[in-house]
């Protein structure tokens, strides 16, 4: 069946992820466990699929958590997303229908990220790759990047993002302040508004990238970004970019705090088909996500959204282009 036939059929999560014992285990032996400054939730197949059936999610789009496992040896962070990426191609196999997933890749090495980005898309069946915001200090962006990126713009890839911990995070503030309270969302911006300046998006157009969490704080900072960008021009600080270009190959998962007061805001920087419903299983718990849900799907309509877009169609579209 066609990706896009599948998902008409229902609901798909574009925000989950999956957390095998193999990746646990990797990270605990390098005592990362709580790098991002809260404990790895537990995850199981079974477990994920009872929640999807109560909240009546079809199918879920599985990636890998933080901390991204790289520990200073490039071919040990190599072994640990290939494992990672085969287990989800398995469960994927094992449950048709039910699971779809994004690679993987061991970034911050670059030439073994487009190695595992070709195994997992042309032998696994990957249905996208998830990159990190940043991995040690490596920002999606930056011009180290640029073969990684001119290749899943070949292959016309879906790269679903996510915020890991900045490379300059205070340890002490974040022992009080979660980073996924603020950090994060903060993390997503500096990340995207760096890939906007770098022109990616429309130097690549064929690249389906998906911003986590409403938008984070993108629809508070492209306005002081747009009216930055002809000041640092005049300096030679910066080079002119189509903003708005580049914000329209870019797509939105409603996962975190989707209120009324942010789907309004997120609607000032996009549009309704590039909204997705996304849930962050298993870092929320079930019985929240699911009453989150429900209340959305209830909402939806006072801002214009079509429930069944938001939860179905775009997500066909976004998955069905190209393939």
């Amino acid at each position: 069946m066609a990706l896009s036939a599948q998902f008409a059929a229902g609901q798909i999560d574009l925000h989950s992820h999956m957390i095998p014992a193999s990746y646990l285990e990797a990270v605990k032996a390098h005592g990362m466990e709580m790098d991002e400054g809260f404990p790895i939730p537990s995850w199981s197949a079974e477990a994920h699929l009872k929640f999807m059936d109560e909240a009546g999610i079809r199918t879920s789009v599985l990636t890998m958590p933080a901390p991204q496992p790289y520990f200073g040896d490039g071919s040990e962070s190599a072994a640990v997303c290939r494992k990672f990426n085969e287990e989800a191609a398995a469960l994927k196999a094992l449950h048709p229908g039910r699971f779809l997933f994004c690679a993987a890749l061991p970034l911050p090495d670059v030439g073994k990220a487009i190695e595992e980005a070709e195994y997992a898309l042309e032998v696994l069946g990957a249905d996208g790759v998830k990159l990190a915001s940043n991995c040690y200090g490596q920002y999606l962006g930056d011009e180290e990047l640029e073969p990684l990126m001119a290749y899943l713009n070949e292959k016309k890839a879906v790269i679903i993002t996510h915020p890991h911990k900045p490379s300059a995070a205070n340890d002490k503030l974040i022992a009080s302040v979660p980073l996924a309270s603020y950090e994060y969302l903060a993390e997503t911006t500096r990340a995207i508004l760096n890939m906007v300046a770098h022109d990616v998006l429309v130097r690549y157009p064929d690249l389906k990238v998906v911003v986590p969490h409403c938008g984070s704080f993108l629809p508070n900072a492209l306005p002081r970004f747009k009216g930055l960008l002809p000041v640092m021009i005049a300096q030679g600080y910066m080079r002119p970019v189509d903003v708005d270009a580049n914000l329209s190959r870019l797509y939105f998962d409603l996962a975190g705090a989707a209120t009324d007061d942010v789907i309004e805001t997120l609607l000032t920087i996009t549009e309704p088909s590039h909204i997705l419903y996304g849930s962050d299983y298993p870092y929320v718990a079930a019985h929240a996500l699911i009453g989150a849900k429900k209340s959305l799907e209830a909402r939806l309509t006072t801002h214009g959204l079509d429930p069944q877009d938001v939860f179905s169609k775009n997500a066909g579209r976004l998955f069905g282009a190209g393939k």
